[in-house]
């Protein structure tokens, strides 16, 4: 409900003749370019814009705080006859409505760069009332279902976005310098593929057929490596219809990239000078801090083993585990699995015994072949695959494969894990007819790798949840979640 108070002064606005919701106005700078550009700009005059976050009077003196994307800024309007008119239109103004003034920038005996207004424009008068800076907005779901509020009280969350579009803005310059040119493929697919998720099913009602949401941007970024394109990427947003959680939201960005004539040991040269050259362009430095700890960019990264450390740790060779093995492997682990094949007993014997150590920047190399279906095989051993994922304060950020082009290999692999689907394992994606007709006609050698920018933004920004980087992130419907409190 609209507060009854801003709508009495709405009305009054509009009975004086204000429109109290314009068409423009004219910013000559922002708030971090009045203060830090003092010196230059002391007594002259300048025109401001932003969100009224706070005002209090002092005798015939009132002083705003102006939010604009830079920041904040002090207004000052004195009730006197050089500014009659802006003081009687701040009467009619409440933190939360949108502003613009004009005035000369002075400095107040305490020392604060301020705005003396001469004139002031309403830009949009607000009908709801701001919550409370410290009792208002603390629900997290509620911060999160009303970003738009949280962005105004949480100066912080903007930060983080920024960071975010920063880190974007990196990436993309960097995969542009080396000569990779960006793409947009089908968010949209006849057959998802390209890893291990449950997708969302929809339909294209013109053409009567089913469609899925991508889990993945692989396998068209491949037929276009078909096509004559040597190096392509595509900054993308997929879907997986699984957990919501700290580092899982079902729709998320990655950047997925691939290149002719490349392994994936030239891809872990090239991931190291991506990400160490991100951290020192956000700090100045290879070494940052997450959570309280220090975490070490510096190349080259540690290189993990996975089945070697596995044998090590725990005494069991996945790369020679069957299914029925792993039934009886799970049992004797105690691993909580809702799927008990091999892949997915090999996943749950990583997270108990490798991931807690992988704290700094590391790859982890060669996985068991059964686990790759769009992976060479390791050179010299067959039941490994030359694949390594990218671990970051013990979280994946990224996937890497020497990627599979032998047509007849392909084929073989999608027929053992569509083979997989039909046991029961709803993850493994069917087989993708279009995509093995495309390696017939001959891919070159390449490698490809996925990198999750929502994960990390989380670390660049020293949060434990992808939740405050993603600007809009899935939570449980208002009504849903009034009735389950009910």
């Amino acid at each position: 409900m609209v507060d009854d108070f801003k709508l009495e002064k709405l009305k009054k606005l509009k009975g004086k003749g204000i429109n109290p919701y314009p068409y423009s106005f004219k910013v000559s700078h922002k708030s971090v370019e009045v203060i830090d550009g003092f010196a230059s700009l002391e007594g002259k005059e300048v025109s401001v814009a932003g969100r009224m976050v706070k005002r209090r009077g002092m005798g015939k003196l009132i002083f705003i705080d102006l939010l604009d994307a830079s920041g904040k800024l002090q207004v000052l309007a004195r009730d006197d006859a050089t500014a009659k008119e802006a003081m009687e239109l701040i009467e009619l103004t409440d933190v939360g409505d949108i502003v613009g003034v004009r005035g000369n920038v002075i400095k107040t005996k305490k020392g604060e760069v301020t705005v003396e207004a001469k004139e002031v424009t309403m830009l949009a008068k607000s009908l709801l009332s701001l919550p409370e800076k410290y009792h208002g907005l603390t629900d997290v779901e509620a911060r999160y279902r009303k970003r738009y509020l949280d962005l105004i009280m949480n100066p912080k969350v903007r930060g983080f976005l920024s960071t975010r579009a920063t880190i974007l803005k990196h990436v993309r310059d960097t995969l542009d310098s080396a000569g990779y040119i960006e793409f947009e493929t089908p968010v949209l697919q006849p057959t998802y593929g390209g890893a291990n998720a449950k997708p969302f099913l929809t339909e294209y009602n013109a053409l009567e057929t089913k469609v899925f949401l991508r889990i993945s941007d692989e396998l068209y970024l491949k037929r276009l490596v078909v096509g004559g394109f040597e190096r392509v990427y595509e900054v993308s947003k997929d879907f997986r219809n699984e957990d919501i959680d700290s580092t899982h939201n079902p729709e998320f960005t990655q950047v997925e990239f691939y290149e002719a004539y490349k392994d994936y040991e030239d891809f872990m040269k090239f991931t190291e000078q991506l990400l160490s050259g991100l951290a020192k362009k956000l700090f100045g430095s290879y070494r940052i801090t997450y959570q309280g700890k220090d975490l070490d960019f510096t190349p080259p990264f540690r290189r993990v083993y996975w089945v070697e450390e596995l044998k090590k740790l725990a005494g069991i060779d996945i790369s020679e585990m069957g299914d029925e093995q792993a039934v009886k492997i799970a049992e004797r682990e105690h691993l909580d699995l809702k799927i008990k094949n091999a892949y997915h007993v090999a996943d749950g014997l990583f997270d108990k015994y490798l991931k807690p150590d992988l704290w700094h920047p590391a790859f982890v190399v060669d996985y068991p072949s059964y686990m790759c279906p769009l992976t060479k095989d390791k050179r010299g051993n067959p039941r490994l695959s030359e694949r390594f994922e990218l671990f970051i304060a013990g979280r994946e950020l990224g996937n890497c494969y020497s990627e599979l082009t032998d047509p007849v290999e392909q084929r073989r692999k999608f027929e053992a894990q569509d083979a997989e689907r039909r046991r029961g394992d709803y993850e493994a994606p069917p087989i993708d007819s279009d995509f093995l007709e495309a390696v017939e006609y001959g891919m070159p050698p390449m490698a490809g790798m996925g990198l999750a920018i929502d994960r990390l933004a989380m670390i660049m920004t020293d949060n434990v949840s992808i939740k405050e980087v993603i600007p809009f992130p899935a939570v449980k419907p208002e009504q849903k979640r009034e009735s389950k409190e009910q």
